[in-house]
């Protein structure tokens, strides 16, 4: 992976490594030969990737604790001295930001705002690769898909949480110059990721691997929404190259969003989705059960710029992605001790495509 030899040896600060996307970057980064640190709570769910893929013996150091602790950001990032940030940690569940709204907007809102400033103040960072939402966008139902500079919104606590971070980023990029500080802030809004590992509850993956293992039925809340569905080393690709331009001193500017999503004729329904993951796997029952929460019927993002200015391009279609998420869960239930090498394959897989 020559493309990406400025990350080799590089100390890259992951916050949120203890997580599902945060567990594959850590295991990509490592493959990269970047030494990678991680700050997080730790993992949220039972199980968890991070602990059956063995993130923690890949770090170089593995710091536990809360992003929206100021102090602690700031200590971690000045006594580590890295050359990147990759700002993953948050409350990432739309159902959970309505259970705790105040303590999602703390996480998601203002802990961004104490990595921003952590690396503001800490010479050694070059750059920070902030990961937002395609929910960030104000999303008016008419099904059109969103460029970087249609409007911010938010039709609930997580989505109106990301907008609020994003908005924060827009203002320290903005007042760099009057800090006499040189440093790259981008933004990356993923669309809906699938892929091994995530445990997280009311996720349509999770909940059929869990649905399978115990024989039960598996609810669904809104059938025919329609979701940019991609893999989760497709976003961590972006990542990467957003990185890459961090450290190699290709980045344009101060930095600035982009968007990481699918082909269009990708973005289905819930109803196709399982459609076609029972094809990989197993079919379930999917009775119909209403919600009483809010839910956009159509999510979509244009990825043009990433494309034409990065030459970013997912490196997997959807059904080449829904065979690898069933592959590694099936291996979870049966298997579990060959996670670690399943993971790693399954990376080494992806980028030898690019």
């Amino acid at each position: 992976m020559t493309v990406f030899s400025s990350l080799n040896k590089a100390d890259i600060l992951v916050t949120g490594h203890t997580g599902f996307t945060g567990s594959w970057v850590c295991h990509a980064l490592n493959g990269l030969g970047a030494r990678v640190h991680g700050l997080a709570l730790p993992p949220a769910t039972h199980p968890a990737m991070f602990t059956l893929t063995e993130v923690e013996s890949l770090l170089a150091s593995h710091i536990l604790g809360d992003i929206g602790d100021a102090a602690l950001v700031l200590d971690t990032v000045q006594r580590l001295q890295p050359r990147a940030i990759l700002h993953l940690a948050a409350q990432p569940l739309v159902l959970a930001s309505y259970a705790d709204p105040v303590g999602t907007f703390r996480t998601n809102a203002l802990g961004t705002v104490h990595v921003l400033e952590a690396a503001r103040l800490t010479p050694s960072v070059q750059g920070v690769v902030a990961i937002t939402t395609d929910k960030v966008y104000a999303n008016d139902g008419l099904g059109r898909s969103f460029p970087e500079h249609a409007p911010l919104g938010g039709h609930d606590p997580y989505a109106a949480s990301k907008a609020a971070a994003e908005m924060a980023i827009m203002g320290y990029r903005a007042s760099l110059h009057s800090w006499q500080r040189a440093m790259v802030i981008e933004t990356a809004r993923g669309g809906n990721i699938i892929g091994g590992g995530d445990w997280s509850a009311h996720r349509l993956i999770p909940d059929y691997a869990r649905a399978i293992a115990s024989g039960q039925p598996l609810p669904i809340r809104y059938p025919q929404a329609t979701r940019p569905w991609q893999h989760v080393l497709s976003l961590v690709h972006g990542y990467f190259i957003l990185l890459k331009c961090i450290l190699s001193g290709t980045a344009t500017g101060a930095g600035e969003a982009w968007n990481f999503g699918p082909e269009p004729e990708e973005c289905i329904s819930v109803e196709a989705m399982l459609q076609r993951l029972g094809t990989y796997w197993q079919t379930i029952e999917t009775p119909s059960e209403p919600s009483l929460f809010h839910e956009a019927k159509t999510l979509s993002i244009d990825s043009t710029k990433a494309k034409q200015k990065l030459g970013w391009q997912s490196g997997l279609s959807l059904d080449e992605a829904l065979s690898a998420t069933a592959d590694w869960y099936r291996t979870a239930l049966r298997n579990p001790e060959n996670l670690t090498k399943l993971t790693q394959n399954q990376i080494t897989a992806y980028f030898s495509r690019l």
